[in-house]
């Protein structure tokens, strides 16, 4: 099956993960299961040639594109098996845990024509551009639109634009806040799907992309910065902090994503943000995928 290929570490353990879940569910006949969870079905079957094409090739970019779109694969299915057996939890517990679940899994609000199109937008590069493009779950996207307008933030700088997904969602918060969004992408063809994202969203007017390399990119930033989000090569994290936390405001945020399992590649990142008396940390999602959340400090009287 695996085609004679040595995959990394790394996907070992993704995979391991996946049969793992797949053997919880085993009782299930394979017609009843939802079309994503039929593990040896065509479409894991494309993934692992894709895989096996780029291990081959010795593209890490591509390598790294396959683990993190079956990392989020497996969260999509946990979350399905989770959500099931809450239902059947609540159908246990009555009505008023039932309902008190809906409530919990309730989808974003709108409160005007203008939010209506740009969730429909999001709702849309969900469904049809999500395959390789790492994009943040929806959830993730409602922490960066809420950080955003509850901080009221003027200025927020992205590591990683990929497709514009959470960029979009960021605009969300910047609309409410009048403030503008700098994101960076290195990869050209990315670069420009995401401004046809930015532009189908009616953001575009709020958001300056810069294409190019971030390591060197962000050295041109000005401050103040109130939340920076990096989303981008894990060991570069690091580097990416030390430029630009100079430029981040007291009080200023710097969101980090894909913190859980990080491997030795963000170890140094994680010790600086956890370890700094001038940094608070906190980590969302932990148990998943891992969103960190660093306030830098104000200076105490």
């Amino acid at each position: 099956m695996l085609k004679k290929v040595l995959v990394s570490g790394a996907a070992v353990i993704l995979l391991a993960g996946f049969v793992n879940l797949f053997a919880q569910e085993s009782n299930r006949p394979e017609r009843a299961r939802p079309r994503g969870e039929r593990f040896m079905g065509e479409g894991f079957d494309k993934w692992l040639n894709e895989l096996t094409k780029a291990n081959e090739e010795k593209d890490s970019d591509k390598i790294g594109q396959l683990l993190e779109e079956m990392k989020q694969n497996r969260q999509r299915i946990r979350e399905r098996m989770e959500s099931r057996r809450a239902g059947r939890e609540g159908r246990r517990r009555g009505p008023e845990s039932e309902g008190m679940r809906d409530r919990q899994e309730q989808q974003p609000t709108v409160n005007s024509n203008a939010e209506a199109k740009i969730m429909s937008v999001l709702e849309d590069m969900n469904q049809k551009q999500r395959r390789g493009m790492m994009n943040v779950p929806v959830e993730d996207g409602r922490l960066l639109r809420l950080l955003t307008e509850t901080t009221g933030a003027r200025h927020v700088v992205e590591i990683g634009t990929s497709n514009g997904y959470s960029g979009i969602w960021f605009c969300l918060g910047l609309r409410a806040t009048g403030g503008k969004l700098t994101t960076h992408e290195i990869n050209a063809e990315r670069a420009a799907l995401a401004r046809e994202n930015f532009k189908r969203a009616g953001v575009e007017d709020i958001v300056t992309l810069v294409e190019g390399d971030a390591h060197k990119e962000i050295t041109k930033l000005k401050g103040p910065i109130d939340i920076v989000f990096i989303d981008a090569d894990k060991a570069g994290y690091m580097d990416y902090l030390n430029k630009v936390l100079p430029l981040v405001r007291p009080g200023g945020l710097i969101i980090a994503h894909n913190t859980t399992n990080a491997g030795p590649a963000m170890q140094d990142y994680l010790k600086a943000i956890t370890t700094s008396p001038k940094l608070e940390t906190i980590f969302l999602h932990k148990e998943d995928r891992g969103v960190g959340v660093t306030l830098k400090k104000r200076e105490s009287k």
